[in-house]
């Protein structure tokens, strides 16, 4: 039986999928204090340490919790998915695109690459529809969060874009992501990936992205279309569109665009890869 080509869409979390960063849904209220201050703290105490903004709100997370007498096991941070608000469209965004992949004979998957905590993103709705999810998360001792287990910011998610290309997908896995890999045996290839994400912190992805063939997508709120146009101006993203996942929205339908030419694409390279096999064994 033929194997079905796989292409992947590869999304940013916070401004992309939700509404807003994940920990201002259920974490931030929960201390009593409105989203601003927490993220306000977390900058102040960044500039004073000169310490990388991902630690330290990771480490603001434990000691505010400490403080307010607050849970900080798995659970609790799990439990926080559920609260998580999504842009339109969202929740039936994946299996409607899955769809649309079996269709033109290709296997569509989904992977998230995200600075937020990947405790929360496991307890949301949509969590089942990714093949992975590689974002920040806690060391847990004795059911309590103690340390970060891994930290993604925006330049060391682009080490992920090579572990979906090469199918080293376990983060502890170091030497077989940086081995060198024939392209023929690398399990998608980046002509074959979509990024979609809404801010500067995913431009290295971006970047990446594009320059090996693949497809960059810029979406935002309506209030935040001046940073997706300037993208856009900088020629950092192939395409903008408001952070719509509804069926026939303009997102939709330029994603869905991108998925045939890249099912044809697939095909015609499937066809001279088999041509050239052929001459060179005549």
């Amino acid at each position: 039986m033929k194997k079905k080509p796989k292409i992947a869409l590869l999304y940013d979390f916070d401004k992309t999928l939700s509404t807003t960063d994940m920990q201002n849904y259920t974490f931030i209220p929960a201390l009593n204090i409105h989203p601003s201050e927490f993220w306000e703290e977390c900058n102040r105490f960044s500039r004073l340490h000169h310490m990388d903004s991902l630690l330290v709100y990771m480490y603001k997370m434990i000691e505010l919790s400490k403080q307010k007498h607050l849970p900080i096991n798995r659970e609790a941070f799990v439990s926080m998915g559920k609260d998580i608000r999504f842009f339109p469209g969202v929740e039936s965004w994946f299996p409607r695109i899955d769809d649309f992949g079996e269709s033109l004979g290709v296997h569509i998957e989904h992977y998230i690459i995200s600075s937020g905590n990947r405790e929360i993103i496991e307890g949301s709705s949509i969590y089942k529809y990714f093949k992975k999810v590689f974002a920040c998360e806690f060391l847990y001792v004795n059911d309590e969060a103690v340390w970060p287990k891994s930290v993604i910011n925006y330049t060391t998610k682009t080490q992920f874009l090579f572990r979906v290309n090469k199918g080293v997908l376990d983060i502890s896995e170091d030497e077989k992501v940086n081995a060198s890999t024939p392209d023929e045996e690398r399990v998608i290839p980046f002509r074959n990936m979509i990024y979609i994400a809404d801010g500067l912190t995913d431009v290295p992805c971006m970047k990446l992205i594009r320059q090996k063939g693949g497809y960059a997508i810029a979406v935002y709120a309506p209030a935040k279309m001046p940073q997706a146009k300037q993208l856009f101006s900088d020629h950092r993203v192939d395409y903008i569109a408001e952070a719509d996942y509804r069926d026939k929205s303009e997102l939709d339908k330029i994603v869905r665009l991108i998925i045939r030419r890249m099912a044809v694409e697939d095909e015609l390279v499937r066809l001279h890869n088999r041509q050239a096999k052929k001459v060179e064994e005549e």
